[in-house]
């Protein structure tokens, strides 16, 4: 006669306490402690140089967790649409231009500007639960950047740099000298409603483009080239650049690093690129 006896229940699942991360407990600590405001893969990367351990970020991230550490935020801004701005958001968007734009996404040349600095710093970081996050800062009267490129589907084209706010003639001068050599027959050129973006004479440079777009107030959330600066201001934040000379390097090495598939990527999350 067969006899079962009672099996005790099998954890399944991660490890308890970290597992192989345990013995490392006292490294990873320290790294976070020294760089408060190191990343997740950035910390994963210095424990496979240090220590030929892989970890995944998330990994990282819920090993620091129960050894008291949270993810905080000194600085925070979110942006917030206007219930006012939602039906014209449909309409002028999803239903109307974008479906026109999708079959040619190679056409379709988007371009801003964004304002960056030489104080620039990571805003986020870790601390123990419980405590103030503390981390230094530069602070004083440091030099403003304006960075202004278009966004193609295969990469960033024309990008340039000046050491003052964007106006309406730095913006013809761009227009002249950077964007209109690299446009092709047919391209269409879309930027915002700034105003030094709505000079005529800005408008008739690109002559081999087939025309220059407003991009509507209610879809600055649709312009693919803001993911692109997202980008670029966390890498100027990483870097940490205080000289103009370092910093206009730093911005040159950052613009070589986007790939095609990336750009690509920006548009297909915008809605430009084919279902």
């Amino acid at each position: 006669m067969l006899q079962t006896g009672s099996l005790a229940p099998v954890r399944q699942g991660r490890p308890a306490g970290g597992g192989k991360l345990v013995p490392y407990r006292d490294l990873l600590i320290g790294w976070v402690e020294q760089e408060k405001d190191i990343t997740m893969p950035e910390l994963a990367a210095r424990l496979v140089e240090k220590t030929q351990v892989v970890a995944y970020p998330a990994s990282l991230s819920r090993f620091l967790k129960a050894c008291g550490f949270t993810f905080k935020k000194n600085h925070c801004w979110r942006p917030r649409l206007h219930a006012l701005t939602l039906p014209r958001r449909a309409v002028s968007g999803e239903a109307g231009r974008l479906p026109r734009m999708r079959p040619e996404p190679y056409r379709l040349v988007f371009v801003d500007e964004t304002g960056t600095t030489t104080k620039m710093t990571r805003l986020r970081g870790r601390a123990r639960r419980g405590e103030r996050l503390r981390a230094s800062a530069p602070f004083g009267h440091w030099a403003t950047q304006t960075f202004i490129a278009g966004l193609r589907c295969d990469g960033l084209t024309a990008p340039w740099i000046v050491d003052k706010p964007m106006n309406r003639q730095l913006f013809e001068t761009w227009i002249e000298t950077q964007l209109a050599p690299t446009l092709h027959p047919g391209d269409v050129v879309i930027l915002d409603n700034l105003s030094s973006h709505k000079s005529p004479q800005g408008r008739r440079h690109p002559q081999r483009a087939r025309r220059m777009v407003p991009l509507p107030p209610a879809l600055f959330a649709r312009n693919p080239i803001e993911m692109a600066f997202a980008k670029l201001k966390a890498h100027l934040r990483r870097i940490g650049a205080r000289t103009i000379e370092k910093f206009w390097q730093a911005v040159g090495h950052i613009c070589d690093h986007y790939s095609p598939d990336e750009c690509w990527n920006y548009l297909a999350a915008a809605g430009y690129a084919p279902d």
